[in-house]
């Protein structure tokens, strides 16, 4: 069963955020699926909250266990750029359009 990952990481900035795409992908960006560095993604949505102050991402994966294995990646990636980050809101995908 697909899966909604979302992270609201306040205070996060997008200079920290590009350098931990950067950092997944080699340098070569984010801009579709098989560009990450774990199998299983479906969908990636990122922007600056609403109050400028921090960054929101949006991800769908495939299963769970996708997104376990990708965060077994990410962790490590984000800790090294200085964002300390909450555990992200998970819940089932009822539908996914795309």
């Amino acid at each position: 069963m697909a899966i909604i990952a979302v992270f609201d990481l306040p205070g996060v900035t997008q200079e920290q955020y590009e350098e931990s795409v950067d950092r997944l992908t080699g340098g070569t960006g984010l801009h579709r699926p098989e560009d990450w560095p774990v199998r299983g993604l479906l969908l990636h949505a990122a922007g600056p909250l609403p109050d400028g102050e921090g960054w929101h991402v949006t991800d769908v994966w495939e299963s769970r266990e996708a997104f376990e294995h990708f965060a077994a990646v990410l962790l490590p990636i984000l800790r090294e750029v200085g964002m300390d980050t909450a555990p992200p809101m998970i819940c089932e995908a009822y539908n996914v359009v795309g």
